[in-house]
């Protein structure tokens, strides 16, 4: 059984629409893939409608969080979309990316880069526009060779020079909101270091005491020595280990079901889940 937990379309900053992303995934030979766009649900009504036979699909978002000054992301499954106090503060965030974005294309402008909003928001389409986006939109202009090259201190890594911060939920209520919505959280890609500053391993235990689930340990931007690390911190502190692409289409290199998740790690996600269940694909269009 192979399971992806971790994917994003063009609801947020990936490049396949959701059909295209669950077609995609069951071409690869996946039997459970989660759809996480950033701070959004708005893809899951079309990946369902579209969802193969033999897939099932996983319901979740990435929400943007900041722990003391450094920018995480925790991975939230099979909670309710419609809970108030969730949907409230997913909204909250989303709200806040346009003019993030606009503050930051001012800054490449200052910089002599001669991006523009309308390029962005054409790259962006009707997802969420991001960093990634604007990262694009650099590459689009010769600025740099790739959407990587665009994540480093010269450019938008946070702290760098046209970097802008955006409203980013404390992980701590982030964590009580989705428990509250019946759903169950897990850290992303916490030492992915190439990003930015991460936040300190020894966070993870006040993390766990607060309700974490678990942590994504096979991702792309941990090597092996670090996915042993972090592999070890998981087993002390009673955390999950779950793997995943991290998937974006075309904007990064990674393909669905690149890393993955124990069956048995699924398993207990989903009987902690009470928000929502995961859908097995009956043949979309």
């Amino acid at each position: 059984m192979r399971i992806d937990l971790h994917t994003h379309s063009t609801a947020s900053d990936g490049t396949d629409s959701p059909a295209e992303l669950v077609r995609a995934a069951g071409a690869a030979g996946l039997d459970v893939v989660a759809l996480t766009d950033h701070d959004t649900t708005r893809g899951h009504a079309e990946a369902l409608a579209a969802l193969p036979p033999g897939l099932t699909l996983v319901t979740g978002a990435e929400l943007s969080c900041r722990y003391d000054g450094i920018g995480m992301h925790m991975l939230a499954y099979l909670f309710d979309p419609e809970e108030p106090a969730l949907l409230a503060e997913r909204e909250l965030v989303r709200d806040d990316r346009v003019p993030r974005a606009q503050g930051m294309i001012a800054k490449l402008n200052g910089l002599g880069v001669p991006v523009t909003w309308e390029q962005v928001a054409r790259i962006a389409g009707d997802g969420s526009v991001g960093r990634p986006h604007i990262a694009t939109a650099l590459v689009e202009l010769g600025v740099v060779e790739t959407v990587s090259d665009a994540f480093t201190r010269e450019w938008l890594a946070d702290g760098g020079r046209a970097h802008m911060t955006k409203h980013e939920t404390d992980p701590f209520e982030a964590l009580r909101l989705i428990k509250g919505a019946g759903g169950v959280a897990v850290f992303a890609h916490p030492a992915a270091s190439k990003r930015g500053r991460t936040v300190p391993e020894s966070a993870l235990a006040e993390l766990a005491e607060a309700g974490l689930d678990g942590i994504e340990v096979d991702h792309m931007d941990h090597d092996p020595d670090t996915r042993a690390r972090l592999r070890g911190l998981a087993k002390e502190l009673g955390l999950l280990v779950t793997g995943s692409s991290d998937y974006h289409g075309s904007r990064k290199s990674c393909v669905p079901g690149e890393f993955t998740t124990d069956p048995e790690v699924y398993g207990e996600i989903t009987r902690r889940a009470t928000g929502a269940f995961p859908v097995p694909g009956a043949g979309g269009a």
